[in-house]
């Protein structure tokens, strides 16, 4: 257990609030919907496996109940290896809930063998940031009308490894490396909380707020590509040699719950947090030209074919 660990102290109350979180059946994400539940909010669990998602919801109701002023939990499929299942999921939100308080990009792949998602992308560039991307995107117009809000993404201090490759993120061009595509995917997530606080900015909206942070190290099962990466037993030699700093799942999930209700980062917006306080992420992720060509290659990327700055939530229509 680390020396430090920061912590969520505030009492936020989370009564009539809706929020969503991505890839929550286990680990962190899992502890983001206990917590939001336990505060009174509607958590939508956006899972690509129900089955798993299920014994989580299962296992937070029995927990939590004898505690008063519970919200709901609700299970939704989300695969976000596939922008049909993304855009299938927004779909199905936007048409029956009537607002977004909380949008959690928790979910992610960590380190794995090359391989690609359905559509064709590096499956850590395209899971970690691509599907959240289109995932936000297409909430966003129903999240503005949910003021206030906030958009909480999960990165890591791995962002701060390698540069940002938007000429080869497939890896086509060069030897594929699971730690630099890792490193990529994270970079992306803190480039992109960034410049959707510009740009909500420029817009002049006001009451949604961005965030990315890095969780520590958490003891969960995001490293179980290790042995095949690296060699057989490396997941449990780095899993012994990195134990004294390791986090639980109900401690690596302070950051993101402080983001999302903790009343003293209530109007900050866009920066980066570690350990419940907002820190200096690494020069490459203050790039704002690098921030730019992201954004409107993940544009190109995902399809977008409406600007969900300036549409309202009902005129948007999603094709699957």
């Amino acid at each position: 257990m680390p020396l430090f660990s920061g912590r969520c102290y505030s009492n936020a109350k989370l009564l009539g609030k809706t929020a969503i979180i991505t890839g929550c059946n286990t680990g962190i994400g899992k502890e983001t919907v206990r917590d939001f539940y336990k505060r009174g909010a509607k958590v939508i669990m956006a899972c690509r496996n129900i089955n798993k998602a299920e014994e989580a919801k299962e296992d937070i109701v029995q927990t939590c109940k004898d505690l008063p002023d519970k919200g709901d939990i609700v299970i939704e499929k989300c695969d976000l290896s596939s922008l049909k299942s993304v855009r299938e999921f927004s779909k199905k939100i936007l048409e029956s809930e009537p607002q977004i308080n909380i949008l959690v990009n928790n979910a992610g792949v960590m380190m794995c063998p090359k391989e690609l998602t359905e559509d064709g992308f590096e499956l850590q560039f395209g899971t970690n940031h691509l599907a959240h991307f289109l995932l936000t995107m297409l909430l966003l117009p129903k999240i503005k009308d949910s003021t206030p809000a906030r958009i909480i993404i999960v990165s890591s201090r791995a962002h701060t490894r390698f540069n940002m490759n938007l000429d080869d993120i497939n890896f086509d061009k060069r030897s594929y490396s699971p730690f630099e595509a890792y490193s990529q995917s994270k970079l992306a997530n803190v480039l992109f909380a960034r410049e959707l606080a510009n740009r909500l900015k420029a817009h002049n909206i006001q009451g949604v707020n961005t965030y990315s942070l890095h969780p520590g190290v958490i003891k969960t099962e995001l490293g179980r590509h290790l042995d095949k990466i690296l060699f057989k037993g490396s997941r449990r030699l780095i899993g012994i040699l990195t134990y004294p700093f390791m986090k639980s799942p109900e401690l690596g999930a302070q950051t993101t719950i402080y983001c999302a209700v903790d009343e003293k980062c209530a109007n900050e917006t866009g920066l980066y947090y570690s350990d419940c306080v907002a820190i200096n992420p690494d020069p490459k992720a203050l790039n704002d030209e690098t921030a730019m060509k992201l954004w409107e290659k993940s544009v190109e990327l995902v399809g977008l074919d409406f600007d969900p700055f300036t549409v309202n939530a009902a005129s948007v229509k999603i094709n699957i």
